[in-house]
């Protein structure tokens, strides 16, 4: 079992400058994740994805981390995201 404080600690680690929100969705294995990092300027989305799967790669692949809902997000994307809400 792995706490949403290990999960952003982890992501933390695998990019440093990231913003983050992390929720529980299901006792431990199931997240739903939102992460904003300016390491996501000019990636793909599917190349984003897989940035934050690097750095949970040991916890998903224990299965630690059973399911994650995934939100990648570059600064000026939250930015506009955030004046339209």
């Amino acid at each position: 079992m792995v706490t949403p404080s290990q999960v952003a600690e982890m992501i933390q680690t695998g990019l440093p400058d990231a913003k983050l929100k992390v929720e529980d969705l299901r006792g431990g294995d199931h997240y739903q994740v939102r992460v904003v990092s300016a390491a996501f300027e000019g990636k793909t989305r599917v190349q984003q994805h897989q940035l934050v799967y690097g750095a949970l790669k040991q916890a998903m692949a224990s299965e630690a981390i059973h399911a994650l809902a995934l939100e990648t997000l570059t600064p000026a994307e939250w930015a506009a995201k955030s004046e339209v809400a």
